[in-house]
């Protein structure tokens, strides 16, 4: 089921190639029917999951290089899974979101559906050399994504987020090389590979972290790697823009729950404060830097930023409440984030040609239903009780606590930053009356096509928030095996 899952969508890819350009609803219908039957797949796969099952679950493994140790190996678990699904779901809105597009409608849908194959990919596969290959696929369909359909600097954006992302996967296949190497067993599956890692020398162990720590650095991004984020957001095209902020950004923190921590216990342990510091300083720089902007689009861009420091955190306080907290925040910002930019960009930006906070004003009483929904994104984003954001960073801070307790206090702060500039942002744009600078007119309010893409992730928002304990329990059982992993290493002769 897994290949299934994983290749479908590069299938799809294909068959648009041979449909005729002209015909852009068969286009849109065909890549839309793709991306449905992922979510489809990827909710029966979540049915039959069995979250008390330590282990991976729905496993296939053949040689693909006996003489090299790399094999095809494909497992979830209740992490993984989870991002699965939320993969799925955002591709398909995105796609539906991306019904505005008019030039070059085959490449944009077959480049989005091979993007879905390397995304689903990484958080499946469980061989290290596989895991590169899906790894450095999602960097070539995003880079034409944001060079093709972008903004008016959008060749600046895609070359920028080209050479980051390409300069970092290449030192961390440096670093699952000499994994390779130092481990000595002949293989690059990831599972075997964990219980070698933890018998390294520690100095060793962290050379390797530091490898892979710059990889995944570059992509969720950690300070001070993250400039070519918000080039890359304001630039790209609405549906890139919602992928880039709901998985892209999780592919790097998952790197960590999935190599780094697992794999080097010693090296994690001993670059714990810096990642942690590193944490809080995105939570406080991307708050204040979101503050500052004047382009909307921009400020939101710079609060995924802060919003990835929590991660960063919890994953680096390494205790079970605080890795859950942190499983927990990917997920909510998987789904708030594509909210805000979809809304600002597809349903705000077409509407007004405009995304300059200065320039809008009084929206509410030209778009009234959009501007709810918009409210509604802002209090999720700020962490407003019973919504999915408020939940993770609450127990990501509260595990991170008796580990990193100063840390913990001065990130808490970040909360209050990011309160204000939401709102401050919402006072501008949606309170009032309309802004004489943008002169805006008559605007029409949000259509059907726009509300089937927010409705799914507004109501995902308010039961995560409302409810988060089904979503805790798909992944605990996952988060403790990690521990437990860490454990038994620190407890190993060779640490």
């Amino acid at each position: 089921m897994l290949t299934a899952l994983v290749f479908l969508p590069l299938v799809g890819s294909l068959l648009l190639l041979l449909l005729p350009q002209e015909n852009k609803p068969a286009l849109r219908g065909v890549a839309t029917f793709f991306a449905a039957v992922e979510l489809l797949l990827s909710l029966v796969l979540l049915a039959r999951f069995a979250p008390s099952q330590a282990e991976m679950q729905f496993v296939e493994k053949y040689a693909w290089i006996p003489s090299l140790g790399i094999s095809y190996h494909l497992g979830v678990d209740g992490v993984s899974l989870a991002l699965v699904v939320m993969t799925a779901l955002v591709t398909l809105l995105a796609a539906v979101a991306s019904y505005s597009i008019q030039e070059r409608v085959k490449l944009f849908y077959s480049l989005l559906l091979l993007l879905e194959t390397g995304m689903l990919g990484v958080f499946v596969a469980l061989d290290y050399i596989l895991f590169y290959v899906f790894w450095e696929l999602v960097l070539v369909p995003m880079y034409f994504l944001i060079g093709i359909w972008g903004g008016p600097r959008r060749q600046y954006a895609a070359i920028k987020f080209f050479i980051y992302t390409l300069a970092g996967s290449v030192i961390m296949l440096v670093g699952i090389i000499a994994l390779y190497f130092s481990a000595g067993m002949g293989t690059f599956d990831i599972i075997e590979l964990q219980q070698a890692g933890a018998t390294l020398g520690s100095r060793l162990q962290w050379w390797i972290f530091l490898a892979f720590f710059l990889g995944f650095a570059v992509k969720v991004p950690i300070f001070p790697f993250h400039t070519w984020l918000p080039d890359a957001h304001v630039e790209a095209p609405t549906g890139g823009s919602m992928i880039l902020a709901g998985v892209l950004l999780k592919m790097g923190t998952y790197g960590f729950y999935r190599i780094s921590l697992p794999t080097l216990p010693d090296g994690a342990q001993a670059f714990a404060l810096l990642l942690a510091t590193l944490g809080v300083i995105n939570i406080i720089y991307g708050a204040l830097a979101a503050m500052a902007q004047k382009d909307l689009k921009r400020m939101v861009a710079y609060s995924s930023i802060s919003h990835m420091g929590f991660v960063m955190l919890g994953l680096a306080a390494m205790t079970p409440r605080s890795i859950s907290g942190a499983v927990f925040v990917m997920l909510s910002h998987g789904l708030i984030s594509p909210l805000l930019f979809f809304l600002v960009g597809s349903v705000f930006y077409e509407r007004t040609h405009t995304r300059m906070i200065d320039e809008l004003g009084g929206l509410y009483n030209k778009m009234p239903l959009a501007s709810v929904v918009m409210a509604f994104g802002i209090f999720a984003n700020l962490g407003l009780p019973g919504l999915s954001g408020f939940v993770g960073e609450f127990a990501t801070l509260l595990g991170s606590f008796d580990v990193f307790r100063t840390l913990v206090i001065v990130g808490s702060l970040g909360l209050i930053i990011t309160a204000a500039y939401h709102l401050w942002m919402m006072q501008r744009v949606l309170m009032g009356e309309a802004s004489s600078a943008g002169g805006l007119g008559k605007l029409p309010d949000i259509n059907r096509r726009e509300l089937l893409v927010a409705v799914p992730l507004m109501a995902l928002v308010l039961f995560l928030g409302v409810y988060p304990a089904p979503t805790f329990e798909l992944f605990n059982t996952a988060v403790l095996r990690l521990q437990n992993l860490m454990q038994l290493a620190s407890l190993g002769g060779g640490i």
